[in-house]
């Protein structure tokens, strides 16, 4: 808004309250008459009504279908108590997840090589209002390292894309390590029957990597499979 248009809404509610019943004309009088031109002008909504809206939006964003999660997908039912803690999301392609998590009261840490992949994510926690439970790192797996304690760990397919076989160890090592007790690590392997390492992470490798963990594998949309493994609880 110009200094001219304020200049002249000022104005404005300079005569409104001369006109009114209002016996001293204090500055703090005439920003009050000004905010309410304003909002008025605008047709901003209350605080009361803001609140309403915001509550309504959070609600529906905690539902996996507004971010194209099958309601029973693995992700759900695993980090469904998963509120207040830290969560990975490692080759943050798709927004979805993180933004889902997000929702739902994770402060979510979005990894992903490519730049326009994390401003996406990033942007689209921005439009949702959850910018400060999102946070974006433009980095690979294999140059980057928690710097907090992780509840979850969720990879996409290309999360580990150019790793080589020492290199994808080295990683999971870390990744298990950060990770608290109970904590679980999501991963989307191959589909059925593929071969290449690009477009995901071979199942048997998955499974040697994680001995002691719990591990369980569901097949998902697309012949691939998600596998889970969760941390054991340390015995007191």
């Amino acid at each position: 808004m110009s200094r001219n248009a304020l200049l002249k809404i000022g104005d404005e509610a300079v005569e409104v309250l001369r006109n009114a019943d209002q016996i001293a004309l204090t500055e703090m009088v005439v920003w009050q008459e000004v905010d309410r031109l304003i909002t008025k002008r605008l047709r901003l909504p209350t605080y009361a009504t803001w609140k309403r809206r915001r509550l309504k939006m959070l609600a529906q964003f905690q539902r996996p279908e507004h971010w194209g999660i099958d309601p029973n997908a693995m992700l759900v039912r695993a980090l469904a108590d998963s509120s207040d803690r830290h969560v990975l999301v490692a080759g943050a392609e798709r927004e979805g997840p993180a933004l889902y998590l997000a929702a739902r009261g994770c402060a979510v840490t979005a990894v992903e090589p490519a730049v326009d992949a994390v401003e996406r994510v990033v942007r689209a926690a921005e439009a949702a209002g959850l910018t400060e439970r999102v946070r974006g790192y433009c980095a690979d797996l294999g140059g980057w390292a928690p710097d907090v304690e992780l509840h979850a760990v969720v990879c996409s397919p290309t999360a580990f894309a150019g790793l080589t076989t020492h290199d994808r160890a080295r990683v999971i090592e870390v990744l298990k390590s950060a990770t608290a007790d109970g904590g679980v690590h999501l991963v989307e392997t191959l589909a059925a029957g593929a071969e290449s390492l690009h477009d995901g992470f071979p199942l048997e490798e998955l499974r040697s990597r994680y001995l002691g963990w719990t591990i369980s594998v569901e097949n998902t949309v697309g012949l691939r499979e998600t596998f889970m493994a969760r941390k054991q609880m340390a015995v007191a």
